[in-house]
């Protein structure tokens, strides 16, 4: 071998021959060592790694013997013992040496350009393997060169990788979507393949929401691609300004994406990017700021409002330091970004602003659907609203008091109108009893419970919202008027006590009756048959208007913690078959009054046990206030065990439409829950005796 490289041939190259033969080894784990060791490599002749991918035997000439980081091999020699060594360990028939080989050609492929690109062809082939292991690190290896530089995805490969964004294993799709968002693509069409695949990926796999981010490093990584994208988006934005609802589809949403990254990582104003495009992503603030490091996600939406040209608002900020209050009036959305920049105080409240905002231009998009709802497009509507209501909850994963509070009302007021539009649906279907009373019956008592969390469970709502919820109770009745027929005097007297209550609202003129209410309060005033009012519901839900609130004030959520101390399924409580047994409950509310009525509900199997909860014992303020009690539950079943099912309930004499839960003293109104059920686990005495014995 000596002669071969010549008396001074480089010693990493004779190392590297002398692993390739190991490498054809009869010994399974032989060959496992051999490329692992192979990988470890910091310097190799190019000719030597190429033959490596070549199970045909090559002659180096004289011009093309480079060496990476080592001298230059002498001209017309070659290298038998490296032949193929790669292009036998990636068909091996353990998938052990396919696995590991398959990784040091990725290890290797930093040390020569000419080796990765050839190796490409390797690695593309091993993503057609039997095994998920295989395939895995094959992924792997590729997102590695990525990440080095040393990977240019060829058009003749495009193919192949786009199929496993289809792949039915999570892991393996996520694994490749993370390559895509690393990696060079040289060609527009490249680009526009990729970005076919990652949208009929999130059609097909709606939950995988991390394409999203993917879709945002693409953008930044290929500024002028997703600039010719975003002209043409403009364009389609522009046609289906009539009225089509175009927001909720992921198409148009991945889109936006890719433009608004583009755009956002252009420091030099390079890349003209219609104005439309910020305006429209605006709604999804949260989408696109989930994609953003921490650092970036404060600038964001001023970033998205200075280039869609939109004016700011006043807002008041409480300091943190001494509870006084101060102005933040802006006039630009420029402006704000750099008295941020300067202004710590301001800096610790953007995130309210910004949270506030985009709630704001969500409840806007869910009147302009509402706008153009009828028969056709309620599936259109529907799916706006899924897609609104999945920004507020991103938008509340990193809120906190008061904007906690209002995120949680625009979830309740989503779900009422996600029941409205379906019930509409169902009740002008052609033949809406062929599904039965009992389905709607199950809508309307959802929008029933939906209308009293929206106004017993907050406290400051204003007029605006108060009269909003009042008039989704009205129609929730209206609804049950119209399928039934007829109703009994408690839905009427009802009916009649919200009516007055709205006239009273907006008695002063400070808010304005709206077309809905009135035609409401005239139907009242006649047009009864057998004492029941005649409702064309058709008419009232067209006519039934959104007027999103601009001002949320000091909106407060009524909420509880409910806490069972030492026990849990690993350590039940024991108790004597139909004796009471007692369980000490820690329990805090936020944001009650002593004018609420608190009940502790439990439920085992067929028995539910209410106890009132006097809010004097409680200590704190309505603020937040707590209390530990020993309560006891006295339907024990005769069982060897049970599940006892507790949670704090508020009671809402609001909307009690249904069945009264009087007597039995328990609330005698309807009730809304304050927090989750918490499962407090149980074991007879006997049974516990019987298993110490043992």
């Amino acid at each position: 071998m000596r002669e071969e490289l010549g008396g001074d041939g480089d010693q990493m190259d004779r190392v590297f021959l002398q692993l390739s033969s190991m490498a054809r080894d009869m010994c399974t784990e032989v060959r496992i060592e051999a490329f692992n060791a192979l990988a470890k490599m910091q310097r190799v002749s190019e000719g030597v790694l190429l033959q490596s991918l070549s199970k045909k035997i090559i002659k180096t000439d004289t011009g093309s013997a480079s060496s990476i980081k080592g001298k230059k091999l002498p001209p017309k020699l070659s290298f038998p013992c490296a032949a193929g060594i790669f292009a036998h360990g990636v068909e091996d028939e353990f998938y052990q040496v396919r696995t590991v080989a398959c990784k040091t050609l990725g290890a290797l492929a930093k040390l020569s350009n000419r080796y990765a690109q050839k190796a490409l062809d390797l690695l593309m082939d091993m993503m057609n393997d039997d095994t998920e292991a295989a395939r895995l690190q094959t992924l792997q290896t590729l997102f590695d060169m990525a990440t080095y530089g040393c990977l240019s995805m060829q058009e003749k490969h495009m193919h192949m990788f786009l199929g496993i964004l289809m792949d039915a294993n999570v892991v393996v799709r996520n694994a490749a979507r993370k390559i895509l968002g690393s990696v060079n693509l040289p060609k527009l069409q490249m680009f526009k393949s990729a970005l076919d695949g990652l949208i009929a990926g999130l059609e097909k796999n709606p939950e995988d929401q991390d394409i999203y981010g993917v879709l945002f490093s693409i953008g930044k990584n290929h500024g002028s691609f997703s600039a010719n994208i975003a002209k043409h988006l403009a364009k389609e934005i522009n046609v289906a300004s009539d009225g089509e609802l175009i927001l909720d589809k992921p198409r148009i949403k991945a889109l936006l994406m890719v433009s608004v990254s583009a755009a956002y990582d252009d420091k030099d104003k390079k890349l003209d990017i219609p104005t439309v495009i910020f305006s429209h992503a605006i709604p999804l603030f949260g989408m696109i700021s989930c994609a953003l490091a921490e650092d970036e996600q404060d600038s964001l939406l001023s970033y998205l409002y200075r280039q869609a040209g939109m004016q700011f608002w006043e807002k008041k900020l409480v300091s943190a330091e001494g509870g006084d209050y101060e102005c933040f009036s802006v006039e630009t959305v420029g402006g704000t970004h750099a008295q941020v920049e300067t202004t710590g105080k301001t800096t610790k409240y953007l995130d309210e602003v910004v949270i506030m905002q985009s709630t704001r231009l969500i409840l806007e998009t869910v009147k302009g659907a509402w706008a153009v709802i009828k028969p056709c497009s309620i599936g259109e509507v529907q799916s706006t609203l899924r897609t609104c209501k999945e920004e507020v909850n991103i938008l509340a994963v990193n809120s906190s008091g008061s904007t906690s509070a209002v995120l949680s009302f625009v979830c309740d007021y989503l779900d009422a109108l996600q029941l409205i539009v379906e019930i509409w649906w169902f009740i002008q279907l052609d033949d809406s009893h062929a599904f039965g009373h009992t389905s709607l019956d199950i809508l309307l008592e959802k929008l029933d419970t939906s209308v009293r969390r929206m106004k017993c469970c907050y406290a400051g709502l204003n007029r605006g919202l108060e009269v909003q919820v009042l008039e989704f109770a009205l129609l929730a009745i209206l609804c049950r008027l119209f399928e039934f027929g007829t109703c009994s005097k408690l839905v009427l007297d009802k009916l009649h006590w919200i009516i007055n209550h709205i006239d009273g609202l907006c008695a002063d003129g400070s808010y304005e009756l709206s077309d809905f209410s009135k035609e409401v309060k005239k139907v009242f005033d006649g047009n009864f048959i057998d004492g029941t009012p005649i409702v064309n519901i058709y008419t009232f839900l067209e006519i039934f208007d959104l007027k999103p609130a601009r001002d949320f004030e000091m909106l407060n959520a009524t909420t509880a913690v409910l806490q069972v101390r030492d026990t849990d399924s690993e350590n039940p409580l024991s108790y004597v078959y139909g004796l009471p047994v007692g369980v000490t409950f820690d329990m805090s509310l936020c944001n009650t009054s002593s004018h609420d009525r608190i009940w502790l509900r439990m439920v085992a199997c067929q028995s539910v046990q209410h106890v009132f909860l006097d809010l004097s014992c409680f200590e704190g303020n309505d603020k937040m206030k707590s209390c530990s009690r020993v309560i006891p539950f006295y339907a024990t079943p005769m069982a060897c065990s049970f599940v006892l099912r507790a949670c704090l309930v508020i009671e809402c004499p609001f909307g009690s439409i249904g069945t009264h839960q009087e007597g039995h003293g328990g609330p005698k109104d309807c009730v809304v829950q304050l927090c989750d059920e918490l499962d407090v686990y149980f074991v007879s005495a006997d049974t516990e005796q019987r298993q110490w014995s043992k």
